[in-house]
């Protein structure tokens, strides 16, 4: 995406920035590489609520078309989002975060089963997805996002130290990025974020998404009624969405129950069950759906 427009809008909405100050919101232990030199991580939510111009490349995300493709691959058709969106900021020396997440859990090695990750056939399958949206350059030693590569597919916590950069660190990668790429990782690789050491403020908007019938977060039932009668993300998410945007704000079920699918050129269709089956059920249920 482009990201001028980006760093225009994230401008306009400075004021509303939250600080992670507060010594319970630290996400690094003190004196490791993702500690950083002190300031705190800030967080800017909001980002699909600022009105047509501000909120269009943020919005573009959902359906990109070069994205679009890769959600499906990795979440199947019917994938939506999952979290509130929102902008990371640091300053120089500002504080990453621990490594955290896997599908066996990094730190105390309980199985994560809604982070799960599947390859069956050759379908992979993500019951999260990280899409980390970088709107600066992150150079070699810049710090930020890092992550774990292959970690999707172990069985065991990691070794003391590791989760905190002090150990190991040859298997800690900071991949190189420029501004407008975007990162995609499963919430159960194991990742983080390294200090910034950049003199240039770090800025990346982070959204994740799920498959069409799971849920991790739950924001989507929290917000004011959407027009369409079906969610209740916030009201400013439906303002100016095209139809393919539209349907990544579904709640949670099963595309077979008239949920709209993004095909490859855009369009939705809806995926239903025959007419035949749907009056079954009113007729056993006395409802649309069972």
């Amino acid at each position: 995406p482009k990201t001028p427009p980006c760093h225009a809008a994230i401008d306009a909405h400075l004021s509303s920035a939250v600080p992670r100050s507060d010594p319970t919101l630290r996400n690094a232990v003190r004196g490791s590489p993702m500690y950083g030199a002190g300031p705190p991580r800030i967080d800017l939510g909001g980002i699909l609520e600022w009105g047509e111009v501000e909120s269009r490349v943020f919005k573009s995300i959902l359906a990109h078309p070069k994205l679009v493709p890769l959600f499906h691959g990795l979440l199947g058709k019917g994938y939506r989002l999952d979290h509130l969106p929102f902008v990371l900021m640091n300053d120089k020396g500002g504080e990453g975060f621990q490594l955290h997440g896997g599908t066996v859990d990094c730190t105390s090695g309980e199985y994560n089963s809604h982070l799960a990750y599947t390859c069956h056939n050759g379908q992979i399958r993500s019951a999260l997805l990280g899409c980390n949206v970088m709107l600066v350059d992150h150079n070699p030693g810049d710090g930020g996002f890092c992550i774990v590569p292959g970690s999707h597919k172990s069985n065991f916590k990691m070794p003391e130290g590791m989760v905190d950069g002090l150990m190991h660190q040859e298997y800690i990668v900071q991949p190189a990025t420029k501004a407008g790429d975007v990162v995609l990782f499963s919430e159960g690789t194991v990742h983080g974020a390294m200090g910034w050491n950049s003199d240039v403020q770090r800025r990346c908007a982070l959204y994740r998404f799920a498959p069409a019938t799971m849920a991790y977060g739950r924001s989507y039932f929290q917000g004011d009624a959407g027009p369409s009668g079906t969610t209740m993300w916030p009201e400013k998410f439906y303002e100016d969405l095209n139809e393919a945007q539209r349907a990544v704000l579904e709640p949670p079920y099963a595309n077979r129950l008239d949920r709209p699918n993004i095909r490859e050129d855009g369009s939705v269709e809806i995926t239903e069950r025959s007419g035949r089956k749907k009056q079954h059920d009113k007729d056993v249920f006395k409802t649309k759906y069972f």
